[in-house]
């Protein structure tokens, strides 16, 4: 760190100011300069501007330079307004604080330059200009987009030094700060906890990180925290909040927050109803989301996608495409993530030609360059629909290389279909090109579990303990009474375990009873049929489901949240389960919806 500068330095631009050669017509001048960079709405008139102020010789002057920033700053002209101020024909021994936190300030809200605002307080620094409280938010917040925990630790430490941790803006921006670097959020709450007054900024910070960071359930406990402390949540709140629900499978939570948000009158910007809608869309109740969509006054490209994709989410295709078109006839123009949206859409609902329409309409009619994400769409749609050799075509003759996901889907698609040689081939290609990715060694022993390839199933499993690997445990997460309980396959640490384990045997033994048999072929061990069939019988949906049947009234429908697809076994179980004990369940995997319903699925095993 460089060593801080006397204090005499701070009233050097006022010096400047009251020195005798600072005259009147220099004055006039400033003012002149000050009132035509207030006009100034474009680069050429800037640079016009630039040169009349080296003219008069008001180069060196810290307000003139400060709003030139400041208008450059708008213009997305900053780059060009640092290289004038740090030019050989500035005398920089008039700069003061102000001009460099504009300066500072103009790098941090930028998308890519934001290294910038760290070099330039550097710089402030080593001119031996003191940095003040407004310096800092600045400072953090450009650590916060680079995402560099020890560098905001070690800003941290300045703003202990020069005594500005009592700043509430400052410390409202630390944690905000944290909470955007890897690792940082135990730090974010320790500055939270030690705040000296709490407001609704810092709470919607801490509350933000943990969402960011996956924390959803923290997120949601913090908030409940907010309501008992007193402080009232703003719309940057209800934005987080509505992400946690999202990210939790939390309706019931997402629908109390609605109402919460029309009671207090928090107001609704196209950002807080573009939130609800997602949240409904996500969440499971997508027709709800679009009765927000048809009661909006002002609809956005967001708002319509938010939707369609939820749609897609829930295998309603056909609907998918008719809102698409809606929203063409409102008059917004398609970018390239609603088309992705309409894309997966036209591939949950077996679309093939429909798909194949809306892809090549993205070039032709929208002028739209397809991304790696729309390929993935396109070979999607050709794997769900079967056409597998047709998929491995069309990724050979892809434009752009082929990504692992893309090279995953086509593998699932040869396990699915029975492609299993080919499935075999592109995984082991895989594997060389991504020697560290769990899930393909995952992938190649679930190939040869359906080979029947015991011997080397077992040296993929013997390969990946060797390099420290195991598979992604299956979770799944419901909603019951205002709490969030989570499931592991084969968990015990829940209180009542036992009792849910012998909930499960006693569901099990029903729908067999009604015709239900287990299917076992993608567990990866080589034991008998039976065994098999109690391993995937502890799954946790399974565990979830059987928790919600004993804990709800009868007919309650059921929701649930995995975190992985979904296997063949559960599904098929699901099925037998809705129609057995007559309940709706609305399973949110990591590919789409599933609602059962009398033993039907919306996916129509189309998954």
């Amino acid at each position: 760190m460089h060593h801080l500068p006397s204090k005499s330095k701070l009233f050097r631009s006022l010096h400047t100011s009251l020195s005798p050669s600072f005259t009147s017509k220099n004055r006039a001048a400033e003012q002149n300069c000050l009132s035509l960079l207030q006009l100034c709405d474009s680069l050429p008139k800037l640079l016009q501007l630039q040169s009349h102020i080296f003219k008069l010789g008001l180069q060196s002057n810290p307000l003139l330079l400060t709003k030139f920033t400041s208008i450059s700053s708008e213009l997305n002209a900053i780059a060009h307004a640092s290289s004038f101020i740090f030019s050989p024909y500035v005398e920089t021994h008039y700069f003061d604080t102000f001009l460099f936190n504009t300066i500072i300030r103009s790098y941090a809200v930028t998308s890519d330059l934001k290294d910038n605002a760290l070099c330039l307080y550097g710089k402030m620094l080593s001119y031996g200009i003191w940095p003040n409280k407004f310096t800092y938010p600045f400072v953090l917040k450009a650590c916060a987009g680079i995402g560099e925990l020890k560098l905001g630790q070690t800003v941290h430490g300045s703003v202990v030094k020069l005594g500005f941790d009592d700043d509430s803006h400052v410390l409202n921006t630390m944690v905000h700060m944290y909470c955007c670097c890897d690792g940082g959020v135990e730090d974010g709450r320790k500055v939270f906890d030690e705040m000296p007054n709490w407001d609704s900024v810092g709470w919607s910070a801490m509350i933000g990180g943990y969402v960011r960071w996956g924390l959803s359930s923290e997120a949601v406990g913090l908030f409940r925290e907010m309501q008992v402390v007193g402080v009232e949540p703003d719309e940057v709140t209800m934005v987080c909040l509505l992400s946690a629900c999202i990210d939790l499978g939390a309706l019931e939570l997402g629908k109390w927050l609605e109402v919460y948000i029309e009671r207090e009158n928090v107001p609704k910007s196209a950002v807080l109803w573009n939130a609800l809608i997602d949240m409904f869309a996500k969440c499971g109740d997508v027709d709800k989301a679009l009765s927000l969509l048809r009661s909006m006054s002002q609809r956005n490209i967001v708002s319509w996608t938010s939707v369609i994709d939820g749609m897609a989410m829930h295998g309603r295709g056909t609907e998918a495409v008719s809102l698409f078109e809606e929203m063409k006839k409102d008059g917004i123009v398609p970018d390239d993530v609603s088309f992705i949206g309409l894309l997966t859409a036209c591939s949950h609902s077996a679309l093939v030609e429909q798909g194949k329409g809306y892809f090549y309409s993205m070039t032709k009619e929208f002028g739209i360059s397809p991304k790696i994400e729309h390929y993935g769409c396109m070979v999607d749609l050709l794997c769900r629909a079967g056409h597998v050799q047709e998929a491995l075509d069309y990724v050979q003759r892809m434009p752009i290389k082929p990504n692992p996901v893309i090279w995953r889907t086509l593998i699932n698609a040869c396990r699915v279909h029975g492609e299993l040689t080919i499935g075999e081939k592109i995984t082991k290609e895989l594997i060389k090109y991504e020697p560290m990715h769990d899930s393909n060694y995952v992938m190649l022993s679930n190939i040869y579990a359906k080979m029947f390839s015991w011997e080397k199933k077992t040296m993929i499993r013997e390969v990946m303990a060797k390099k420290g690997m195991r598979k992604v445990p299956g979770s799944t997460m419901i909603e019951l009474y205002n709490e969030i309980y989570e499931f592991v396959s084969g968990d015990k640490s829940h209180s009542e375990y036992k009792i849910i384990h012998q909930m499960v045997d006693d569901i099990g033994k029903e729908i067999r009873k009604a015709g239900f048999v287990a299917s076992t072929s993608e567990v990866l061990l080589d034991i008998d049929e039976e065994d098999k069939e109690g391993a995937v019988n502890r799954h946790s949906e399974k565990l979830a489901i059987a928790f919600a049947l004993m804990k709800t009234p009868p007919g309650t429908p059921i929701r649930i949240v995995k975190n992985l697809r979904v296997c063949e076994d559960c599904h098929s179980a699901t099925k037998f389960i809705s129609k057995t004990y007559k309940r709706e369940i609305l399973v949110r995997d990591r590919n789409r919806f599933h609602r059962f319903i009398d033993g039907v699925c919306s996916c129509k095993d189309f998954w």
